[in-house]
């Protein structure tokens, strides 16, 4: 475990269908890493007492990283899955869970949402002007049979599960710290942050 650590495992959420992409995102070239896959886990593993990409398959990935693919019979499940995935595989009472796209979310965010959560908690949301960020939190165990739940019953919805729980949203005014790699333009959009550093 890195030296003050987050205490909890870290999971990159990496295995959504990229549809308006065009192309899997997790795979493409970002900030001198070959992939944003490798970006994201080169500057969260030392954050955390352990780090782990969710996939639906490590197919195509770069070798040498921690995954953690989904359980086959949970492949039309994602996120879902992974939440499944990473509890069952893990153990761990929490993890915190963090899209692959976003990749300005910063240690102060993860430490203020740390600072907030609580035991009698389901989860710890970050919320901006624009809205809520499910793929940005903190989750308990406590909400495993929620996701086994959906995953039984094809739905995925994680907004609809997070209104149903116990659960803290946590406001930030920086949008830009949460800007997501949905289309091509944000993923050249976000390029040229970099550059600006």
């Amino acid at each position: 475990m890195p030296e003050n650590a987050f205490p909890l495992p870290c999971i990159i959420f990496a295995g959504g269908r990229s549809s308006r992409m065009g192309r899997n995102k997790a795979l493409l070239p970002f900030d001198g890493f070959a992939t944003l896959a490798e970006y994201q886990y080169a500057r969260l593993s030392p954050l955390f007492d352990s780090a782990f990409l969710s996939v639906k398959t490590t197919e195509g990935y770069p070798e040498r990283l921690p995954y953690l693919p989904d359980d086959p019979s949970l492949t039309d499940a994602a996120p879902t899955a992974g939440f499944i995935t990473a509890f069952r595989s893990l153990g761990a009472e929490r993890i915190f869970a963090l899209s692959v796209d976003t990749p300005f979310i910063d240690a102060a965010v993860i430490r203020t949402l740390l600072e907030h959560d609580s035991g009698e908690l389901d989860a710890v949301i970050a919320r901006t002007a624009r809205g809520s960020h499910p793929l940005c939190g903190i989750y308990h165990r406590s909400l495993l049979a929620r996701f086994e739940a959906m995953a039984a019953s094809g739905d995925h919805k994680l907004g609809r599960m997070l209104s149903e729980s116990r659960v803290r949203y946590v406001d930030f005014g920086d949008e830009q710290l949460f800007s997501n790699l949905n289309h091509p333009h944000e993923y050249e959009a976000a390029l040229k942050m970099l550059d600006k550093k």
